[in-house]
Order: structure tokens, then C-alpha cells, then sequence
């Protein structure tokens, strides 16, 4: 059980710190640029400061582990967006100037597995919300 939360714990804080540092980017490389090139994806600029925001404060609260599920579905999400969106056309390894979606692929793999299964070891939410499964009730 606790090499299954130890794992747990290395997948949440490495997909919360490069989805933190992918949002701070965005921002430090000029939020306007992110938001011309969304526009010509076909998506509303103001789209990228939702995106940037998410990974910005998603990140945050996967390294800390508070609202890890939801943060985790929402990034999975935001995965299947930007690989149907963006890199599918791409291809799986990309085309000589662009990457492909295999990290893509493999960051929605993290994110479902934390959907899954969670993180509760050093989180945040078990702190606060003190849930121990071993004292909960047989339904």
C-alpha cells in the first residue's frame, strides 16, 4: 500500500510542478502571443488565459495534493483538447518542427491514473479533511 501512495506522490507533484512551470511560460512568453495563437487554432483567445491560469494554480494544488481528482480530470481534459486540437494532425512522434502527442499521451496517462486512484500521502486534503479509509463504515 505505501509504495502504491509513494508512486502516487511522485506522478502528482511531477505532473503539478510541469504543468505549473507550462503556465508560468505562458505568461512570462507573453500570455498575448498564447492567445493570438489559440485565435488561430480556431479558439477564443481568451482561452489561453483560462488554460495558463489552470496550469498555473492546477499545479500549485497537485504538488501540495489538495483537489487532486479534480485537478487531475481537469488536466486530462485539457490533454485530450490539445492532442485532438493541435497535435493529432501532428502525428505521434510530430513532424521535424513541432513534437508529436506522445508526452501529451503520456501526461493524460498521469492525470487518469490520479483520477483514479488519488494521492492522499503528504496531501493537503487529507490534512484537512482528516479521511482515513480505514475508519469508514462498510456500506
Amino acid at each position: 500500500m505505501l509504495k502504491n501512495e509513494i508512486g502516487a506522490l511522485i506522478l502528482r507533484i511531477t505532473l503539478g510542478a510541469i504543468f505549473f512551470i507550462h503556465g508560468v511560460v505562458k505568461f512570462q512568453g507573453g500570455i498575448e502571443n498564447t492567445a493570438n495563437w489559440f485565435e488561430s487554432l480556431g479558439l477564443p483567445g481568451v482561452t489561453a488565459y483560462g488554460v495558463a491560469l489552470l496550469e498555473i494554480i492546477g499545479g500549485i494544488l497537485l504538488i501540495v495534493g489538495l483537489a487532486t481528482r479534480l485537478i487531475a480530470a481537469l488536466f486530462a481534459l485539457l490533454m485530450i483538447g490539445a492532442t485532438v486540437k493541435v497535435k493529432l494532425a501532428i502525428g505521434f512522434l510530430g513532424n521535424g518542427q513541432m513534437a508529436g502527442y506522445e508526452l501529451d499521451l503520456a501526461f493524460l496517462a498521469i492525470a487518469v491514473y490520479l483520477v483514479i486512484n488519488g494521492s492522499k500521502l503528504f496531501s493537503l486534503s487529507k490534512r484537512i479533511f482528516h479521511r482515513d479509509s480505514t475508519n469508514a463504515k462498510a456500506i
